[in-house]
């Protein structure tokens, strides 16, 4: 492998690299910099730099094949714990087919936004097919999950309005909140009683829009919807659910977080995204036609974006197509993350509240995260090494997922590597 990978700087040589120089410094100016300079925070940081140099720095890894269930880097089959590809169809016949062909009729890209000249027949399909699949009266399709959230709260929340939002929602919640003229105020993790608090404090002068995730996604747990969704109907508040994570994954047929609690209908707005269960790149909101025909003229991360390219709406669409024959992959890659799971558990490994696919293994320390991470790359897994500011400080974690088109086998493998490494790293007895 390349000689990042191949380093076998232990725990204590990478701390002491690391010393004088912390995540929380990027935070913070320099001292001695020039603070009038814009540029001075930038020529300061070291972090990834010192990272590097001990093998240790995990990011922006580069791929040289991505298979689904397994992957290839530095020349190296690896098993692929690490992606969203949760029903496995990056690769799928159907899905490869769809892409091909829009590019051969609509070419590479429509070169504008959907408010002027980048809708086509193929988008409104899409979104068609959606509200259809998740049973609301309309479906609108954004370029990206992420510019989704962006557009949708921030066109709702308005000076005369609140934000509430769960504490482990995905940053995107958080930026199109940031972006909106409105209040925002939080409530602790999936603590319904905590939301019924902070909805009695904005009391009735001001709109109100909860916001939550359905399937967190670094914790891999379910909100609890059914309480959520009792406070925000006796405040008489609308709820939006990003369920990003659970469609494809929860739920009947793949149906997301209120099918999986048989709530359907209780959700105001889902918003979801192309590039998880549905092999591709954008996201959507689906709703009621009103309230979407309104985020269609005032949605800024829509109206000031380019539209999703037509290959990446017909991968989504096919996509979409094939869980809806074959339903029976979400029980299987339900299955493969139960496996893992509980096989990581069983270990002695903390994975949290975990009830899907997505399974953290919590370590703490983000210098010994980051050596863990290596070590498994190093023998064949990949994963993803999370730290701070997606999770909190001192509380770093590997976040791994499973795909339908796992094999038993692959999960198997990647237990034995956390469990050989786990012991050589001091983490399990």
């Amino acid at each position: 492998m390349a000689k990042q990978a191949e380093s076998e700087t232990d725990p204590q040589t990478a701390a002491a690299a690391f010393a004088g120089l912390s995540i929380e410094a990027m935070l913070h100016d320099y001292d001695g910099r020039d603070a009038r300079d814009i540029f001075a925070k930038a020529e300061g940081f070291k972090l990834s730099e010192q990272a590097r140099a001990v093998g240790l720095y995990p990011f922006f890894q580069p791929l040289d094949r991505n298979d689904g269930p397994e992957a290839e880097i530095y020349g190296r089959r690896v098993v692929m714990l690490g992606s969203n590809n949760y029903l496995g169809l990056t690769r799928h016949p159907h899905v490869l087919q769809a892409a091909h062909d829009a590019i051969s009729e609509h070419g590479t890209s429509l070169t504008g936004s959907r408010f002027l000249n980048g809708t086509t027949h193929l988008h409104e399909r899409l979104e068609n097919k959606i509200a259809e699949f998740l049973g609301t009266e309309a479906a609108l399709v954004f370029t990206t999950g992420y510019q989704t959230n962006l557009g949708v709260i921030s066109s709702l929340v308005n000076r005369r309005s609140v934000a509430v939002v769960d504490k482990a929602d995905h940053a995107s919640i958080y930026d199109g909140c940031r972006l909106a003229e409105g209040e925002m105020l939080r409530f602790r993790h999936n603590d319904a009683r905590h939301l019924d608090t902070i909805l009695r404090r904005v009391g009735k002068g001001k709109t109100s829009l909860v916001v939550i995730d359905g399937v967190f996604s670094m914790g891999g747990d379910i909100a609890d919807l059914p309480g959520i969704v009792e406070v925000c109907q006796r405040h008489q508040v609308r709820l939006l659910v990003d369920d990003a994570h659970a469609i494809g994954v929860i739920g009947v047929g793949g149906h997301g977080t209120a099918s999986h609690f048989g709530i359907e209908g209780a959700v105001d707005l889902t918003v979801g995204t192309f590039s998880k269960s549905f092999a591709s790149v954008g996201g959507f909101v689906a709703g009621s036609r009103s309230v979407l025909e309104w985020i269609k003229h005032f949605g800024r991360s829509m109206i000031f974006s380019a539209s999703l390219p037509p290959a990446s709406a017909a991968a989504a669409l096919a996509a979409l197509e094939v869980l809806i024959e074959e339903p029976e992959r979400v029980e299987t890659v339900q299955r493969k993350g139960a496996m893992l799971r509980d096989g990581l558990r069983d270990m002695g490994f903390d994975t949290g509240d975990s009830q899907t696919p997505i399974v953290p293994v919590t370590i703490g320390d983000e210098v010994a995260t980051v050596t863990f991470w290596r070590d498994l790359l190093e023998r064949g897994v990949y994963t993803n090494p999370i730290m701070f500011p997606a999770v909190g400080m001192g509380k770093a974690l590997l976040r791994t997922s499973c795909m339908a088109t796992h094999k038993d086998e692959h999960i198997e493998s990647a237990l034995e590597k956390f469990q050989a490494l786990g012991r050589k790293h001091g983490l399990l007895p």
